[in-house]
């Protein structure tokens, strides 16, 4: 049988197949995502699966796309295209026998997940194979779209916000800020593949050019501008934590706090992404996890604006440190 095709099994096979799937996701997830793999430990064990699962598809696309050994662009469009049409046709026959794609198929049914969702999430990956850089924010907003916001959306099932609808735009703007963050700290890593995620109005404002490698002045003053920038949109994004049940909100907390960090770390590296990667520390990632979850069990008075004095916190936590959150305003440019 064609290896594009679901092949009849047991109900006790394919509860196998299935299980090994879920295991896969959950793999590649701490292996690769562990800042929101930590934090995804604080949600219900029933609903880690899931979000093990996008993750897990997210990985594998992204290899499918970027894997030196994976062949030409065109093998690679191929390779991607046929995931795409291999996730339709199995999601169509209600199950896949796929080793990464089963646990995707059982957690769109599971969780009612539009899955346009997922197609547009293809679209955008499907960029990174003819588009190298990009000219100004909107334009690398319409790439996020399918590659960081729509990940928010596809969370929102799990999360299980009272008010979907409400709690969208606050998903949207968080995956964007996650993916921004994670464009300035990987800036070397993309340009080993020939990609620069940054935009280059903003790049020729300050004379900056990141192909040179070098955190000189010009290099600097952007990076504190985008941190700036990144720093307002999640800032927009808090809101939308504030609209989730408690328990989904202490995750999405602990990922906010975790990746804001990151900016921080690149502050204390003066701006020098290329030769020091900013990272979090594991045990930071889980105290921080089991501060948030300590948070929700005890109650806080609410300032003034209604939310509790320090609800977003600090990443580096008893140590004290710069809030994660930032009071400058986004920048007049965007």
């Amino acid at each position: 049988m064609p290896a594009d095709q679901t092949s009849p099994t047991t109900p006790r096979a394919r509860s196998r197949e299935l299980a090994a799937s879920y295991a896969l996701g959950r793999r590649l997830h701490r292996a690769h995502g562990t800042t929101y793999y930590w934090a995804t430990r604080a949600l219900p064990r029933a609903d880690q699966p899931h979000v093990h699962a996008l993750y897990g598809l997210c990985r594998y696309a992204d290899e499918i796309v970027d894997a030196p050994d994976r062949g030409s662009v065109a093998a690679r469009a191929a390779a991607l295209d046929g995931l795409r049409a291999r996730f339709d046709r199995d999601l169509a026959a209600g199950r896949s026998d796929h080793p990464v794609l089963a646990a995707v198929v059982d957690t769109v049914q599971r969780l009612s997940i539009d899955p346009e969702l997922l197609r547009r999430f293809f679209a955008s990956m499907r960029m990174d194979l003819s588009v190298s850089s990009y000219r100004t924010h909107a334009d690398l907003e319409r790439y996020m779209d399918g590659s960081a916001a729509v990940i928010g959306e596809l969370l929102l099932p799990v999360l299980r916000p009272p008010d979907p609808d409400a709690a969208r735009d606050g998903a949207r703007t968080l995956g964007v800020a996650f993916q921004l963050t994670n464009f300035l700290r990987d800036v070397d890593e993309d340009l080993e593949r020939g990609r620069i995620y940054l935009p280059w109005e903003d790049l020729e404002r300050f004379g900056a050019d990141p192909r040179r490698r070098l955190a000189d002045a010009p290099w600097r003053a952007f990076s504190r501008f985008q941190i700036d920038r990144i720093r307002g949109i999640y800032a927009e994004a808090d809101a939308g934590i504030a609209l989730l049940p408690p328990r989904s909100a202490t995750v999405i907390r602990a990922a906010r706090v975790l990746y804001s960090g990151i900016l921080d770390r690149i502050e204390d590296a003066d701006h020098d992404v290329f030769t020091v990667r900013a990272r979090i520390a594991t045990p930071v990632k889980m105290a921080v996890v089991g501060r948030e979850v300590v948070r929700r069990h005890r109650p806080a008075p609410a300032g003034r604006d209604g939310v509790a004095p320090g609800a977003v916190g600090t990443v580096r936590g008893a140590g004290g440190g710069r809030p994660a959150t930032s009071q400058r305003p986004l920048p007049a440019e965007r």
